[in-house]
């Protein structure tokens, strides 16, 4: 849910943002955390709890404005009602070269304390081109 919003989100966060090309998945992190979330949400979220590669963190928004007055009922309990914006961002990082596999640690919905994704890179896709450059 949500990967086809960000296949074409990305387009327009590259167009408007003036970021330059993310040096590795750290960087690409950081920028989607502090620019993406600020761009389309309103809200900046923090990068924390990076394993030892490098390959996986966490992003966590204290404030999501898509869960402003949602209640879950008992019978919605095991619903992630914001799981569009992990499809959003697996979706947006695959046109920009990263396979990533994107889960919900804690949502406040569910009583947790704050809002937690976590991101994982899966494998960096070399870009192709089309076509040879003419020798």
């Amino acid at each position: 849910m949500g990967y086809n919003i960000g296949v074409r989100l990305v387009d327009e966060f590259l167009a408007k943002s003036n970021v330059s090309r993310c040096v590795d998945f750290k960087e690409t992190a950081e920028v989607i955390a502090k620019v993406g979330f600020k761009m389309f949400l309103g809200v900046t979220a923090s990068v924390s709890n990076w394993d030892a590669e490098g390959t996986a963190c966490s992003i966590i928004l204290e404030d999501n404005p898509l869960v402003d007055f949602v209640e879950l009922p008992d019978t919605c309990q095991g619903l992630y009602y914001c799981n569009i914006l992990s499809g959003v961002i697996r979706g947006a990082l695959e046109m920009v070269s990263m396979k990533t596999e994107v889960t919900w640690l804690r949502d406040m919905l569910r009583g947790d304390d704050a809002f937690e994704l976590q991101v994982k890179l899966l494998k960096q896709v070399p870009e192709e081109y089309p076509y040879k450059d003419d020798e």
